[in-house]
């Protein structure tokens, strides 16, 4: 090389490597001007340097030195300006031939002359794509059909990517300059032309330009389809694309757009000579130029402000590091047994000191300090024990007459009881049974079921889902290693080839199933969601195996030689978990991602068990088939139902030994529970045939042997039993007349209660006739009208507090808390007036076969007179003799008392820490393949239940202001719905909200954009015409524009949205809104308006009830401040709502419904009392700790607080007053001189029927529930029943007795002296002394 050209090289590698400053739009414009100025800079540079030369050489420098630097000056200069006027030839210029590798696109003609003007036609062309290069005679390296290429390749990028006008605009740039830009030659080398084409070119590109587009639209959203731009636009997920590879993949051939290879090189100072495009960028956080605004924070999240921070979780209640509730009650309890133990050392310290002293039996006697004092007859009765006396002795009367009529005119009774349960009962003809769920759990006037009715009705019901859920027992992890380079890819078991397959076939099989309803044949198609229907009538299938078309022949697609394989299912697979909606990967494949259905397959709804979003290690597969729901046609929601059915039987029948599937219908649970029900019907017969055997037996008195047959009362007790059944019959009948439905709850607890009141009962009444002697000159009749007399004030005061109570409980808002209330409360009143009816008579004719010594069953059969000696049961001489005194021993009674108390306490302490909600696994059988379904459902699944943000009706849509209160996009308020939805997605592990919603409207503008091919119409006839369709006729919806180029409001709002609405997405225009948004969008009729509409988002993975019931109540609080925000209506809706709204007021709704209940038992109970005031406060005391204990016994047992358990708690306090009520009594009315020897008369006499009826006959039937294959019977009958008893036993016959003894009431004088009266001579009489 000779000297003059290495100097030019080395000059020119000086100027080269100086970066040049970056180029504005402005400066762009000024270039084709600049090489009009460089030859007059050029002689004056020349002058300058000459005349700077001669004051150099005057001043002694050489002459011969200064002309060589003068020379080679000029030369250098000359060469940077030969670069200079190098740079401005272009690299291409128009089409040529067709690509070779990508159809249907071409090549660029190869080209290195200057830029020409650009034809007038491409004038509006240049200003929508390069506005700024819209100047002077606009002189490029492109011409039409290049502009118009470009046009239709970034149609994809500006429907997703102009969101943000920062972004865009960039984005813009790096194309402009690339196709258009007269000085291409500065920073494009084609590397590779032939004669006409130019096949390859590489790009230099700034590295600082790269960054700043790519930081621009790093954050852009997606709304349709819940993820960022990036993730459909850069070949992979936007968490692992980065300004260099979503370059190279823009610039790829393999992408389907790029007909030739763009090899991009990212440099900030110059390479090979060539000065990389580094135009000026803008940041997503700032305006254009041309008034565009920044970005929002949705879109952009430097412009948000701090990222939000959850509050941090309240901190346990401790004292000392240990639960405070604890603490508490402890320290409560020890406080309690110091003062008990100090009062009760104190009064026998007094006691005995009085009893030594010399008057100490006339103290005692009269002590009012003394524990066990109280003589009746050192005082005049009082007006309110006077009042209490005859409001008994009325009850007395009235009932001894009523039993002594009863007695007297049996069969009258008994055929009018008849006729009254059988006109009741006939009502059963009108039965509904409600075992719809909703129904059961749901109030019709909750806010949960308001808001599911106004969803149902504006956009449909959600649809029915059918779901798999499969693994595989093989444990092999098979290696992927990318051809192209890159690390190893794991992939698991369930993702081989070959089990692929196996679950295709299992796939299509399924497709195929025909079901037959009403001799119709109902196949998939006809009942599937089809969202583009009719255009479109494949229907939704939600499986990886959509990402190959659902087909054999696709997953099998692979491209290679015989060495090597480049691309297959696995390449395949790995881009569409990142760009689902793709038509087109990026791989040598081509095979599109896009479901059949021409919806995206989200990777976290099609996959199950894998870490953060490595798809590629998941261990299920999830399928879902979406089927239509049908508000109010029965017939199309049978059909789905048939087709279901025959679903569940053909996947019961479906064996693969590489496959194990968990499955589940729409209908699986309904079906489950009506299985699970007839299933226990064995078990609820046997159960009841204990109980019944048991009081048949019972019931009867057997003095010896040889009258077995005749003081049996087999006959007696099937009749008692025959009228609890009638009177839950009659109930059930009555409300049957007015068209109000019962449940199973119904059906299955209020036998059970309706038993445990009326066995009561029974016991009581005839066990009282057995202990009686009859008077003398007292006929029959006379007699069990004396003993009903005595007893069934006792009996009313039991069953009507029992009554007012569950009547009480039917104002709870629990549809099924308040059907069993109500029916509870009128089956336990008609039990009580056919016990003192119907049962008195039958009681009279079974006295009156006993005394003529027939045979029991058998009453014509006669036996022959014998004397016998009447001796008191066994059970009673037991209480009596034994377990009376015993309990009430001076020692015994302070450890009963510190024994009960301290369950008190623990029952206190733990019953804060009581679970809320009903695993929804406790529903099914053991034995359900439900089951199966809820774990691998818990285990495997990531993502939650759609949740739809409703906007109600009313909000004006076509105003700036309602667009900007709602959308999310530019210009958009920063309070806005979709703003703080996706805020809320940003903390999704407090909020629960996992992604940003889905938003009709922010799409709506992306279409409606002038730049876009999505919105057009034919000019002759105004109706839509698809981006699809090639028509000179069709024209942009809006002009380019200012004013077109804004938002459409008012008229112009409505003229364009029902053809968004109707517009199916295509490679042209993936913004269509029919597949996405056709359902979510009410809008009036004749299209004159937007009624309701709703954005969709999906909830976090919840797992137990806990993450249902604070995944409602976070949406709530979202919605609510969304409220405030837009002045507008919005809930939000998920279709589990209905389900647990109950478990947010549940605690309070609890508290309500007991201390109600037990008010209203306060008050029957002073009244029925006597107006006993502290009486009814003992009984509702000792309720109050059976009502504390039982949830000290849920804690204890796992056992949550739902509706079945609240049920349960209601019934538990009417059982409890059967427990309760007849003991308090009977010691309200004892004549003995103190409270020991008045409860312990109490307890001797209504403690064994209390123990023999309710007690034995409850238990024998609740352990046969422990049986049942149901686990609801197993935990909330079987456990919640035997705590019940249990509890109410131990509370009635053993705490309540030792209470009365310390706390029990004075006896009521008038009560004492009428009774004195009244017992001479009876055999109560002898009792006193027994």
């Amino acid at each position: 090389m000779s000297p003059r050209r290495l100097l030019v090289a080395a000059l020119k590698e000086h100027f080269v490597s100086t970066p040049l400053p970056i180029q504005t739009n402005r400066r762009r414009r000024r270039r084709l001007n600049n090489h009009q100025q460089d030859t007059g800079k050029f002689r004056s540079a020349v002058r300058h340097f000459g005349s700077t030369a001669s004051v150099r050489g005057t001043m002694g420098g050489s002459p011969g030195r200064n002309a060589s630097c003068i020379l080679l000056f000029i030369v250098l200069l000359a060469g940077e300006h030969f670069r200079c006027v190098e740079a401005e030839h272009c690299v291409w210029y128009g089409e040529c031939g067709e690509s070779e590798k990508v159809p249907g696109k071409k090549y660029n003609c190869n080209y290195t002359g200057p830029p020409k003007p650009l034809p007038s036609e491409g004038y509006d062309l240049l200003t929508e794509l390069c506005p700024g290069y819209d100047y002077g005679n606009r002189s490029l390296c492109c011409d039409v059909n290049q502009l118009n290429t470009l046009k239709g390749s970034l149609q994809l990028p500006l429907q997703f990517l102009s969101r943000c006008p920062a972004c865009f605009f960039n984005l813009m740039n790096l194309f402009c300059e690339l196709t258009c830009s007269p000085h291409q030659s500065q920073f494009m080398n084609a590397t590779k032309v032939d004669a006409s084409n130019v096949l390859e070119v590489q790009y230099y590109i700034g590295k600082t330009f790269a960054n700043a587009m790519y930081n621009a639209c790093s954050d852009v959203q997606a709304p349709s389809s819940n993820v960022k731009a990036l993730s459909l636009l850069c070949g992979k997920d936007a968490k692992d694309c980065n300004a260099t590879n979503w370059i190279q993949y823009m610039f790829d051939i393999n992408n389907g757009q790029t007909p030739f290879p763009i090899i991009p090189i990212f440099s900030d100072v110059p390479v090979s000579g060539y000065t990389p495009m580094n135009n000026q960028t803008f940041a997503c956080t700032e305006g254009l130029e041309d008034g565009s605004g920044p970005c929002s924070c949705q879109d952009c999240a430097k412009a948000c402000g701090p990222t939000p921070v959850p509050p941090p979780l309240p901190p346990p209640w401790t004292i000392l590091g240990m639960d405070a509730m604890t603490v508490i009650m402890w320290i409560s309890y020890m406080a309690f047994l110091l003062i008990f133990i100090g009062a009760i050392l104190g009064a026998w310290c007094y006691r005995k000191r009085t009893i030594m002293s010399e008057y100490g039996p006339i103290l005692d006697s009269n002590n009012p300090l003394s524990i066990n004092s109280n003589n009746p007859d050192q005082a005049n009765a009082s007006c309110c024990e006077t009042m209490g006396e005859r409001f008994e002795n009325s009850l007395r009367i009235l009932f001894s007459s009523w039993g002594s009529f009863c007695v007297r005119y049996p069969f009258s009774v008994i055929l009018g009881s008849l006729i009254l349960v059988c006109v009741s009962s006939a009502g059963l003809i009108y039965m509904r049974i409600t075992t719809d769920p909703v129904e059961l759990w749901s109030s019709p006037t909750s806010r949960a079921r308001q808001e599911k009715d106004y969803f149902d009705s504006h956009f449909g019901p959600f649809f029915r889902t059918v779901q798999l859920i499969i693994t595989t027992p093989l444990n092999d992890t098979f290696m992927y290693s990318p051809y192209f380079g890159g690390s190893d890819v794991p992939f698991g078991a369930i993702l081989d080839k070959d089990i692929l397959h196996q679950v295709l076939d299992l796939q299509l099989d399924i497709e195929a199933i025909v079901a037959t309803y009403k001799g119709e044949k109902v196949t998939l198609e006809d009942i599937c969601l089809a969202p583009l229907a009719p255009y479109n009538n494949n229907c939704t299938i939600l499986s990886v195996l959509n990402y190959f078309q659902n087909s054999h022949a696709v997953l099998d697609h692979s491209i290679g030689d015989d060495f090597f394989v480049y691309a297959d299912f696995h390449s395949h697979f790995l881009y569409c978990v990142s760009s689902p909606a793709s038509l087109n990967d990026t791989t040598l494949l081509h095979d599109p991602c896009l479901g059949t259905f021409g919806g995206p397959v989200f990777p976290w709804l099609a996959m199950g068990g894998y870490d953060g979003t490595n798809y590629n290690n998941a261990t299920a597969l999830v399928i879902t088939f979406p089927l239509n729901n049908y508000l109010n046609d029965t017939d199309k929601r049978e059909k789905a139902k048939a087709w279901e059915a025959e679903f569940i039987g053909f996947m019961k029948n479906f064996s693969n030994p590489n496959l194990t599937i968990a499955f589940s219908a729409e209908r699986s649970i309904e079906d489950e529970i009506t299985r699970e029900s007839n299933s226990d019907i064995s078990t609820i017969v046997v159960s009841y045939a204990i109980m019944f055997i048991y009081i048949s037996l019972a019931l009867g008195h057997i003095q010896s042997f040889r009258r077995l047959l005749v003081d049996s009362k087999i006959s007696l007790g099937i009749a008692g039993i025959l009228i609890v059944l009638s009177s839950v019959s009659s109930s059930l009948g009555i409300f049957s007349y007015f068209g109000i439905p019962f449940t199973l709850i119904v059906i299955e607890v209020i036998p059970f209660l309706v038993l445990a009141v009326g066995v009561d009962n029974i016991f009581i009444i005839v066990q009282t006739y057995q202990r009686d002697e009859r008077l003398p000159q007292e006929e029959l009749h006379q007699q069990i009208g004396r003993i009903l007399g005595d007893v069934a004030p006792s009996m009313f005061l039991s069953s009507f507090s029992e009554t007012v109570a569950f009547f009480l409980g039917a104002l709870s808002n629990m549809p099924a808390v308040r059907t069993f209330s109500l029916f509870a409360g009128l089956a336990v009143f008609i039990d009580f007036l056919l016990q003192i009816s119907c049962f008195v008579s039958l009681l009279g004719l079974d006295a009156r076969r006993q005394e003529g010594n027939r045979l029991d069953i058998i009453c014509c059969v006669k036996l022959p007179e014998g004397q016998e000696v009447k001796t008191d049961s066994f059970l009673f001489r037991f209480f009596k003799k034994v377990y009376a005194p015993f309990i009430l021993k001076e020692w015994v009674r302070p450890i009963i008392v510190a024994v009960f108390v301290g369950m008190l306490s623990f029952s206190i302490a733990v019953v804060n820490k009581v679970e809320i909600g009903l695993d929804q696994k406790l529903s099914m059988p053991d034995d359900s393949y439900v089951l199966d379904y809820f774990t691998n459902l818990t285990e495997y699944l990531h993502t939650g239940a759609p949740v739809y943000f409703v906007v109600e009706d009313g909000l004006n849509y076509s105003s700036t202001e309602g667009q900007n209160s709602v959308c999310g996009g530019v210009g958009c308020n920063n309070d806005s719905l979709v703003q703080q939805v996706y805020s809320a997605s940003l903390i999704s592990n407090y909020t629960t909200i996992a992604f940003t919603p889905s938003s009709w409207l922010d799409d709506y503008f992306d279409w409606v954009k002038p730049r876009s091919t999505c919105c057009r119409y034919y000019n002759s006839t105004g109706a839509f015409c698809n981006a699809s369709v090639v028509n000179s006729s069709c024209v942009h919806c809006r002009p380019m524009t200012p004013s077109g180029k804004q938002r459409p409001v008012g008229d112009d709002f409505m003229r364009f949205l029902p053809m968004f609405l109707s517009d199916n997405p295509n490679i042209k225009c993936g913004k269509g809104g029919h597949a996405a948004y056709a359902t979510a969008v009410d809008l009036y009729s004749n299209n004159t308006g937007v009624g309701a509409t709703y954005f969709m988002t999906y909830h976090t993975i919840l797992k137990e009830s806990p993450d249902y019931i604070n995944a409602l109540k976070m949406a709530r609080e979202l919605a609510d401040n969304i409220t405030q925000s837009v002045n507008h209506t919005v809930f939000a809706y998920s279709v589990f709502y209905v389900f647990y709204e109950q478990y947010l007021t549940i605690a309070y709704d609890t508290a309500l419904n007991l201390c109600v209940s037990l008010a209203s038992i306060f008050v029957v109970s002073t009244v029925l009392l006597g107006f006993e005031l502290w009486s009814a406060v003992l009984v509702s005391v000792t309720i109050a700790m059976i009502l504390v204990n039982m949830f000290g016994v849920m804690w204890l047992w796992n056992i949550s607080l739902n509706a079945v358990s609240l049920v349960n708690l209601v019934m538990s306090c009417g059982i409890s007053v059967e427990f309760c009520s007849h003991i308090v009594r009977a010691f309200s009315i004892s004549v003995k001189k103190n409270r020991v020897e008045r409860a312990e008369e109490a307890l001797a006499h209504m403690g064994s029927s209390v123990f023999s009826g309710i007690t034995l006959t409850k238990f024998g039937g609740i352990i046969i529930l422990a049986l049942s294959k149901s686990q609801i019977f197993q935990v909330f009958y079987f456990r919640m029943y035997l705590a019940i008893v249990l509890l109410g036993a131990s509370h009635g016959l053993i705490f309540l007795p030792v209470l009365l003894s310390y706390l029990g009431p004075s006896v009521n004088k008038a009560k004492v002296f009428a009774a004195n009266q009244r017992y001479v001579g009876t055999e109560r009489e002898r009792l006193l002394n027994y």
